[in-house]
């Protein structure tokens, strides 16, 4: 099968040209902002440079270029007083491709012709989900959201805690930057999805490889940035308004935005959103206890100058999630019984209650950041964090004390603390081909826990300092980085009524080397090798008792070593009028790997009985392919497929490893009616994701596949797609969509979720999706 696969995408790519013709129904829409006060500029001029076909801004800055056909283009930007920019476009169906103009205080004769860069490094492997392809996300979980990136795939704890998955990586390996600040919750637990409201986002970038120089130690497998759009600073307001719902779980969602500006450089914008489920659906039965319930709420205020901009952000992520209860069995003997039959003793219908096991948690985040650029060049920004997450988890059965402040009392709760600050410095070019930054980050950071024992409290220093360099030489360029860190933790834990305050030192360096070679204006070709390492948590080291949120027992090392990582990556694009595509290798080995390993026989305690499973070490490989093709077919008809590919191996007892994605390959067709009547943007696509069964697991001495269960069988599940944009005004449209997942509701199990061992994955689900920008 995955032999087919590469061979229709190979094929695609050598017939789609012959048969791709012309769609002239496409435009092109946007804002030319100020870069450094976002203030929108009226008057700019804005045309497609091929064509020589463009407009000018309205009063608000924004633009629309109509009558496109399918294709690349170059998008010029231009206004005395600005530099002129060039911005590569890809014209599918339609782009909102917002500029961003920078003063020119030099002279008019030396205007260059610039282009925007991504914050990452450029010889990393980037994917952005933003403009209409991050609507059609809106209302799921970031994790849920991210699914549709090449690449990436989830790790699920029941239908509602979704963890996002690069290349293979999840949890402390993945770093996620909030608004630019490194998230930590406690993202340790399988269970523990991201505190992120993704309605504050405008953009959502994945970094697929090693990317700690920049970003620190942990992001072995790859850094997400979620990011929201720059303040306006107009004396305007305006505003974001989206309603979601689903039929599966009946579930609702609300988020309101709106912001503006006071002029003189001053902006502010306030967000909120609210969800609620109930209990999730298999095709054959309801998942009880499934149901959800948030409440989110984010503010920024800035002000920005020509060479000064100072933000001040926060936000709070708050929510109450219900674990299946049919995952807490009594005794042995019920485990067995359920992990035979396959199906959970609890079965109920429909309901929004959310009863024990539950766990509630908030996430609060305040951050202020300034930037100044001194007269002789450059830029120096200082960016200061404070979050505090309050994780609480109810155990299934009710204390003995049936008091209301016993019942509201958590059999477990987690406070953490975490102070970070970034300090980069920008140095402004060097003949016009030398561009780097250097900077220094620290982090402090302690936990005060209380229940029944799992994890100790513990406190943490981390101590960063980096350096980055870019060099452009004609088509070439390229990039190397540097970076050491340090980190002390000590734990405060009780070992036979005894306090014990073990204290553990870890340090290291990392580095990266990178170059990006033009061959031409559509194809590009990326090369990055790194090191990045990755200290062992507290969990990992002192886990001991039940995991209540992933039903599991778990068990840590204290003598685990830090991980050490050695990455490759190789990527090539093309980006032709007719068709995009990307093809990524990529070879990481990681010395000292520590991973969940199962037991051979689950563990009873008091609280029930549940599969057991330790932090174990060893050197492992993770090595595969990303590809994905985008191309027009027919007139109005376009194709994407995309192929992930993944082999993992335990280098020292040479075999698999446990719970490592299975092989996938998606492909969908979209039709564009364009208008109908009053309708604008109207669409249909159809899609289809085949999940491989994960042949590839390790054998042991408790079953056949060192599991509990042996892995499900490969699952293909359809999807439906349709949209359009009602113009309410001269000015508005309410753009509303439909989506039909699991359309033939097809009962299977997820390898990735770890609920897999009690019930079936959610079955049909219809979602309707209502924007309305004001």
């Amino acid at each position: 099968m995955y032999s087919i696969g590469i061979l229709t995408l190979g094929l695609v790519c050598i017939l789609l040209p012959t048969f791709a013709q012309d769609h002239c129904d496409c435009f092109i829409k946007g804002v030319v902002l100020d870069r450094e006060s976002r203030q929108p500029i009226p008057g700019a001029a804005v045309f497609i440079k091929e064509l020589q076909k463009g407009t000018v801004t309205d009063n608000t800055g924004h633009y629309r270029i109509d009558q496109l056909c399918q294709g690349q283009y170059t998008l010029v930007s231009r206004i005395v007083g600005y530099r002129e920019i060039a911005q590569p476009v890809i014209l599918v169906h339609t782009s909102e491709q917002n500029v961003l103009l920078t003063e020119d205080d030099i002279h008019l004769q030396d205007v260059t012709v610039t282009a925007q860069r991504s914050a990452a490094l450029s010889s990393q492997t980037v994917s952005q989900l933003e403009g209409k392809s991050l609507d059609q996300t809106r209302g799921q979980s970031l994790g849920d959201a991210l699914r549709t990136v090449s690449g990436v795939t989830t790790l699920q704890t029941g239908s509602s805690i979704v963890k996002p998955v690069i290349h293979g990586m999840h949890s402390n390996r993945v770093l996620i930057l909030n608004n630019g600040i490194r998230q930590e919750g406690q993202q340790w637990g399988s269970e523990h999805a991201p505190e992120i409201d993704p309605f504050v986002a405008n953009r959502i970038t994945v970094i697929k490889g090693a990317a700690g120089v920049r970003y620190g130690s942990d992001a072995i497998g790859g850094v997400i940035l979620v990011e929201p759009a720059p303040l306006p600073t107009a004396k305007t307001v305006h505003g974001e308004l989206n309603l979601v719902g689903f039929t599966n779980g009946r579930q609702g969602v609300a988020s309101l935005q709106t912001e503006g500006g006071f002029g003189k450089g001053f902006g502010w914008r306030l967000q909120g959103t609210l969800k609620r489920g109930g209990n999730v659906r298999t095709p054959n039965y309801f998942l009880d206890n499934t149901g959800s319930a948030e409440q989110n709420f984010s503010a920024s205020m800035g002000y920005r100058t020509t060479r000064f901009r100072s933000e001040l952000y926060y936000s709070r992520f708050s929510t109450k999630i219900g674990i299946f209860s049919g995952s807490h069995i009594g005794s042995l003997t019920d485990l067995q019984a359920v992990l035979e039959n396959g199906e959970p003793f609890i079965k109920s219908g429909f309901s929004y209650a959310i009863q024990r096991p539950y766990q509630q948690l908030t996430h609060d985040l305040l951050k202020w950041r300034t930037a100044w650029k001194p007269a002789s060049g450059g830029e120096l920004s200082l960016t200061l964090a404070r979050q505090f997450d309050d994780r609480m988890e109810y155990d299934l059965h009710r204390p003995k004390n049936d008091s209301l402040a016993a019942l509201n009392r958590p059999e477990l709760r987690f406070r953490l603390t975490t102070y970070t600050d970034d300090l980069v410095f920008e140095h402004k070019p060097i003949a016009n081909k030398l561009t780097g930054s250097l900077g220094i980050s620290g982090l402090y950071q302690f936990n005060l826990m209380n229940g029944r024992p799992l994890i100790p409290n513990f406190r943490t220093y981390n101590a960063g300092l980096f350096w980055i360099e870019k060099l452009k030489v004609n088509r070439w360029e390229y990039e190397a980085g540097l970076r050491y860190d340090y980190r002390s933790m000590q734990v405060f834990r009780y070992a036979n009524k005894m306090l014990e305050k073990p204290l553990f030192i870890f340090r290291n360096f990392s580095g990266t080397v990178g170059a990006t070679y033009s061959i031409s204006d559509k194809w590009l070709s990326r090369f990055n090798a790194g090191t990045s390492w990755r200290a062992p948590n507290v969990s990992e080291l002192f886990s001991d008792g039940v995991h209540h949120g992933a039903a599991a027992y778990e068990l840590g090392d204290r003598t685990l070593q830090p991980e050490m990582a050695y990455n490759l990556n190789l990527s090539t694009d093309y980006t032709g009028k007719k068709m995009q595509a990307e093809f990524g290798f990529f070879y990481n080995t990681i010395r000292n790997y520590i991973y969940l390993k199962p037991q051979a026989e689950p563990v009873l305690t008091i609280r029930g009985a549940f599969p057991s499973f330790k932090y174990t070490q060893t050197d492992a490989l993770y090595a595969g392919l990303d590809a994905s093709i985008q191309a027009v077919l027919v007139p109005k008809l376009s194709g994407t497929s995309k192929l992930s590919l993944l082999y993992v191996q335990d280098l020292i007892l040479d075999q698999p490893i446990v719970m490592t994605p299975p092989n996938r390959w998606e492909n969908g067709l979209r039709y564009d009616f364009g208008r109908s009547g009053r309708l604008r943007d109207v669409f249909a696509g159809v899609g289809n994701l085949w999940v491989a069964r994960q042949n590839r697991v390790p054998s042991g001495p408790q079953s056949a596949h060192s599991d509990f269960l042996p892995p499900p069988p490969a699952y293909s599940l359809w999807n439906l797609t349709a949209g359009f944009a009602l113009p309410v005004s001269a000015s508005q449209q309410v753009d509303i969509g439909f989506t039909v997942t699991n359309l033939f509701n097809t009962v299977y199990r997820d390898y990735l979720n770890r609920f897999r061992y009690y019930a079936d994955d959610p079955g049909r689900n219809l979602s309707v999706r209502l924007k309305w920008k004001f």
